[in-house]
């Protein structure tokens, strides 16, 4: 079985291949469907499969790059991104950015970037589904609470809404996002695209994971347009991101690439999807694939306290990433052929 690993010259490891294809293609459909380059998937999984933790990180921000372009022009057509959004959230994005990147040079150089990054990614794994699900059981309680005086709940409701308490501090200039339809501080945004970029840098995630959630929650976006507007984020994070740790030897350039050419094909369907996939269905999909990860990553963390089942939770942890970019992406892509096909039936009534 040979003929299934790679040797990556930079990294110096053999490398499981068909793992890198499926997740690209995998995340390339999850990543264009929930607004994120999808690397808290990615780099977890590249780990999983053999990579050294900086080498995952650098890796998967590379290839991140190229395909969240390719998803923003996407979304851009359907008229999810705003753009003076995404371009006032770019300084805090490069500086946190780059303070992450060296924090993780430190950890490398004290030899704790592994554990450490793997115990963030819990944590942030934790909160952000924690957040999700709090969110939709609050608006279904609200939408208990109208149903039971004879209302029906507005379309654009939320459950949690952090953002409004966030609009009422007033520190000029204040901005008008007109895509994303809110009147706020530009600090706001900007505080936002720092700690997200700071995320990106230390875990090797677009900053989509925690952006696209606090899109919504902190700055007060629609589901849609914070979607597009974060892979604007994303792409802009990424090509900066490929730079500085391509300069510092931390790039698997060969893995990158087998991966966005997978991911160049999905990112298209995940763009398309978010067309028939609204609102809180785009949030709890979310949910469930940050559980999922959360677990594969959860696997690898216990491994030293159980050697003798060493093997075994080695292979778990590396089927269940796989099986759940898999089971994602298949759920993606029947509802959007699903979606397509009611519009083109609906477009021959009519006719």
């Amino acid at each position: 079985m040979d003929w299934l690993y790679i040797l990556m010259p930079i990294a110096g490891v053999k490398i499981f291949w068909p793992g890198l294809i499926i997740l690209g293609v995998g995340v390339g459909i999850i990543g264009g469907f929930f607004g994120m380059g999808g690397a808290w998937m990615v780099t977890p999984g590249l780990n999983i499969l053999g990579f050294p933790m900086a080498f995952a990180i650098g890796t998967d921000i590379a290839h991140m790059a190229g395909k969240s372009l390719i998803s923003t022009m996407r979304h851009g057509k359907f008229g999810n991104v705003d753009y003076k959004l995404g371009l006032i959230m770019l300084a805090g994005t490069v500086i946190g950015f780059e303070v992450g990147a060296q924090m993780v040079m430190w950890l490398e150089r004290i030899g704790s970037v592994e554990k450490v990054v793997r115990w963030l990614y819990i944590a942030l794994l934790a909160m952000i589904a924690w957040m999700v699900f709090h969110d939709v059981a609050k608006r279904r309680a609200k939408e208990r609470a109208a149903a039971a005086k004879g209302e029906k709940l507005e379309a654009g409701a939320t459950g949690v809404e952090w953002h409004k308490t966030l609009h009422k501090i007033k520190i000029p200039p204040m901005i008008h996002f007109k895509e994303a339809g809110i009147y706020c501080s530009a600090w706001l945004p900007i505080f936002v695209s720092f700690l997200t970029g700071w995320l990106a840098g230390i875990l090797g995630i677009g900053g989509g994971l925690i952006r696209m959630p606090a899109l919504i929650y902190m700055v007060g976006c629609p589901t849609h347009v914070a979607v597009g507007t974060d892979l604007f984020e994303v792409a802009i994070s990424g090509l900066y991101g490929a730079l500085t740790y391509t300069y510092k030897g931390r790039t698997e350039l060969v893995a990158a690439m087998i991966m966005l050419i997978g991911a160049a094909m999905g990112a298209q369907v995940g763009a398309v999807a978010t067309k028939y996939i609204k609102g809180y269905g785009i949030r709890i999909a979310f949910g469930l694939a940050v559980i999922g990860c959360a677990l594969s990553i959860l696997l690898k963390l216990v491994k030293p306290w159980l050697p003798s089942y060493g093997k075994l939770l080695d292979n778990a942890s590396t089927v269940l990433v796989l099986s759940l970019v898999s089971l994602m992406s298949l759920y993606i892509f029947v509802r959007m052929v699903a979606g397509v096909k009611e519009e083109l039936r609906r477009k021959q009534l009519s006719a």
